[in-house]
């Protein structure tokens, strides 16, 4: 049987935004915070192989992919507890203010290298929001272990993840909940160049579509094809696996993917090239879902409710400065990761600025009927085992209240 990360299965082309290797930026460290090591590590099972592979990579867009980890999860293990039990004195003694003081060390692993979608972290961190609220955190690139694995085996604190993802991971017993939408509406969309004629979905007949592997592409595409009055079995589909889409797309090879808008559609901008944008919402409001959110386990909400209190608040604050100031916001995040590039960066966090909260009472607030709809629209298309309870799946019982 296929084992491999849900992410993998279920990302259209993600941002690889870092123009250089970001490895350099992050220092190695001990993430077995909560349950120490060996811990659990929930790994995710597929009966959805049927289709081309996956590079068990979420595709970058505009530039290579960044590389993985290249260790075993024994070697994994190993360093996990050497890094705790190496711990220097000096790292030990490096406090805020005297012992009284002390702050809370939390980690968060991101889904992918730092973009525009992470910003509201790095102002949190650079505004001191976080200390505020007592917590030191470390913010964490993923490795060959995802951040879903990480949070639901008690090796983090909190992660950033997708709708879709915790959807297919609580269908089968991993013990992750969704605590903050990121975005409140489904940004993505299939994107084409202009002169290629690909107004509506009926017009992806007699094309060529480039992707990952997923059985959820031809889903989507079928479910929208349909309101069309197009049919999916015309559509050539095939898996372009690490190429980008300016270069699937220029050089021919494809005509259509699937790509998020504010980067990769903000990139186009940049590069003067026209696209047609068809995004998936317009068409169905199943595919309207909350991708990325942060997650935490429900070890953690027994535990430590106050915890997730504190983080989101500093979080909310972090966010609702970005959506206000988003020039400043792009300069934090640009510091903070020099690798990225600064137009890019200022241009799309433009743009997301008044997405983020868009039309939502308040940052980060989810709608139980976003959950129910976008799961039953997975079960009906047997992208799941079993259904979703999707009361259990989020909460916002977290989140601060408006002030």
């Amino acid at each position: 049987m296929l084992v491999e990360s849900v992410s993998a299965r279920y990302r259209p082309f993600e941002p690889d935004l870092a123009k250089a290797s970001v490895g350099n930026t992050w220092k190695s460290t001990c993430v077995s915070k909560r349950s120490g090591l060996p811990g659990r590590f929930y790994l995710f099972l597929f009966r959805m192989d049927s289709g081309p592979r996956a590079h068990n990579v979420r595709k970058g867009e505009g530039t290579t992919m960044i590389k993985k980890l290249s260790v075993f999860l024994v070697v994994l293990i190993t360093l996990f507890v050497a890094g705790c039990g190496n711990r220097s004195m000096e790292e030990e003694s490096d406090t805020r203010g005297n012992e009284d003081e002390k702050l809370q060390d939390v980690t968060v692993v991101l889904d992918w290298t730092p973009n525009t979608n992470h910003t509201g972290l790095y102002v949190a961190n650079e505004q001191g929001f976080f200390t505020e609220e007592g917590l030191q955190v470390e913010i964490l690139l993923p490795g060959e272990t995802t951040p879903e694995q990480l949070v639901a085996a008690g090796q983090a604190e909190f992660g950033v993840s997708y709708q879709e993802t915790v959807t297919h991971a609580r269908t089968q017993d991993v013990p992750i909940v969704s605590i903050a939408a990121i975005i409140q509406h489904n940004t993505s969309g299939f994107a084409s160049l202009k002169e290629k004629g690909i107004e509506t979905p009926k017009d992806f007949e007699g094309k060529v579509y480039g992707g990952w592997g997923s059985p959820v592409e031809e889903a989507v595409m079928d479910t929208i094809m349909r309101i069309d009055g197009g049919d999916v079995k015309e559509v050539d589909i095939i898996n372009i696996g690490s190429t980008d889409f300016f270069t699937a797309v220029e050089r021919g090879d494809i005509d259509f993917a699937w790509i998020y808008y504010g980067w990769t559609g903000v990139e186009a901008e940049l590069r003067n090239i026209p696209l047609n944008m068809i995004y998936v919402n317009d068409y169905s409001d199943a595919l309207d879902y909350y991708t990325p959110i942060f997650i935490t386990s429900e070890e953690m909400i027994a535990d430590e409710p106050e915890t997730i209190k504190k983080f989101l608040r500093a979080v909310s604050k972090g966010y609702q400065f970005a959506i206000e100031n988003p020039q400043e916001a792009a300069e934090i995040l640009i510091a903070a990761v020099p690798e990225l590039d600064p137009e890019l960066v200022k241009r799309s966090q433009e743009w997301l600025a008044s997405k983020y909260q868009d039309d939502a009472p308040r940052w980060g607030e989810q709608k139980l009927e976003v959950w129910k709809k976008y799961a039953d629209w997975m079960y009906e298309h047997d992208l799941l085992e079993k259904e979703l309870d999707s009361e259990q799946a989020f909460t916002n019982e977290f989140l601060p209240e408006n002030e």
